[in-house]
């Protein structure tokens, strides 16, 4: 006979009830873990990133710029007069002296103005000395005259000494000393004043003679000023150099002030450096630099820094203290490097790709066994053009990546492998 057992479906539905909040409670705390969890470290190759270490010691802070060779003299050539080109005598590339000539001009006016301009000239010289001729003339019929007057007052001073003594001895007649009293005091003037008129006649001739010659010295300087531009018709290159340009053709019409050539001497170059405007704050005249120009290195100094902003950058110029290299030319590519200051004791770092003077920037420093790396915020104070100055965030010794690592922006952690 069967016994019915007691039922127990309390109990299943009770222990139903508890597996299902354990089962929700556990699912509840693995979800809420794993939303605690960081993301997964991202994985880079080791080789590459560029990493280095944090130093203590001297860095030499450097400013870095390409530029090119620039000859120290250029002379442009300018057209004196209205002309037109007939031919060209020396093309570009050419070694010339001062007295080299590179284009010959032509101007039929200038020629005839030249040969008008020679002919006054002439023209005033000889009215010059038929002036001269003239006032001396003059000057010598008054000196004449001054001479004759003056030789009458001497007779007539004469005559009335002897009529006075007479007078006084009783022995002429007392109207007879009066008018020879009278003749003297007459003839001592006329005298006098001839000698007034030759002094006046003396200062007319040479005021005279002075308004010609300047007439002649102008009329010099226009035949001279001809002459030259006429001469100008034959280009000279002026200085010891090489003939660069020559932007004039055969046949061309040229208004003065048009440049015809340029002429530099190669042997006296400069740089001509390119420095970031950001940089160029520091640089000053007399700060020491290097000049790469691919064919070895030389030193000199900055001897000019220009004051405008062109392109984002600053034109500094920097003379050399030694000669060149064979092979420098002008418009050369160079690299050049100015020296601004060398501190002594400070913290510095190889320069980080996005890393700024006097900034704060997010660096990837290795942890200890150097399979990890971490970001920490890093001041940066003053920079080279390799190093920058560690103000914070950092300690000798530490080892930092400076590579381009903002593809990484949105992780703090990275791994190596």
């Amino acid at each position: 006979m069967d016994i019915q057992r007691p039922s127990n479906a309390r109990a299943k539905k009770i222990r139903r009830i508890l597996y299902a909040t354990i089962a929700v409670l556990l699912i509840a705390g693995v979800t809420f873990g794993l939303s605690r969890l960081k993301p997964a470290a991202p994985s880079v190759d080791r080789a590459t990133v560029w990493t280095d270490e944090v130093k203590r010691g001297p860095m030499l802070r450097e400013v870095r710029g390409l530029g090119t060779l620039v000859p120290e003299e250029i002379r442009w050539i300018p057209a004196q007069t209205e002309s037109r080109v007939d031919r060209i005598v020396v093309r570009p590339g050419a070694i010339v002296k001062p007295d080299t000539i590179i284009l010959e001009l032509s101007n039929p006016s200038l020629q005839r103005d030249a040969l008008d301009a020679e002919y006054q000239l002439k023209g005033a010289e000889a009215d010059y000395e038929n002036l001269k001729v003239q006032v001396n003339s003059e000057l010598l019929n008054q000196k004449a005259q001054a001479a004759s007057v003056r030789s009458e007052y001497e007779q007539a001073h004469l005559q009335h000494d002897v009529d006075d003594k007479l007078h006084k001895e009783g022995l002429g007649a007392d109207v007879t000393a009066k008018l020879s009293k009278v003749k003297d005091e007459q003839l001592a003037i006329r005298a006098q004043l001839e000698d007034q008129r030759t002094l006046i006649a003396g200062d007319s001739a040479v005021a005279r003679l002075a308004a010609q010659r300047a007439h002649v010295d102008q009329q010099r300087a226009l035949y001279q000023l001809r002459r030259s531009e006429l001469d100008a018709l034959h280009v000279r290159a002026g200085i010891d150099g090489v003939l660069q340009l020559l932007p004039v053709d055969v046949g061309q019409h040229v208004t003065p002030g048009t440049n015809l050539a340029r002429v530099a001497d190669p042997k006296k170059l400069k740089a001509e450096i390119k420095i970031a405007e950001t940089q160029a704050k520091d640089a000053v005249i007399g700060q020491k630099a290097t000049v790469d120009t691919r064919n070895g290195v030389v030193t000199g100094h900055v001897s000019r820094i220009d004051p405008s902003v062109q392109n984002g950058t600053v034109t500094v110029d920097v003379v050399f203290d030694q000669s060149l290299p064979q092979g420098a030319r002008p418009d050369l590519s160079v690299d050049g490097t100015i020296e601004i200051e060398n501190l002594k004791d400070v913290l510095y770092v190889g320069r980080p790709v996005h890393g700024q003077s006097d900034s704060t920037v997010g660096i990837f420093k290795l942890d200890e066994d150097g399979t990890d790396a971490t970001r920490v915020n890093v001041k940066l104070g003053r920079s080279s053009v390799n190093t920058i100055e560690i103000v914070s965030g950092l300690r000798v010794g530490d080892k930092v990546i400076l590579s381009d690592m903002s593809a990484w922006d949105n992780f703090d952690r990275i791994r190596l492998k």
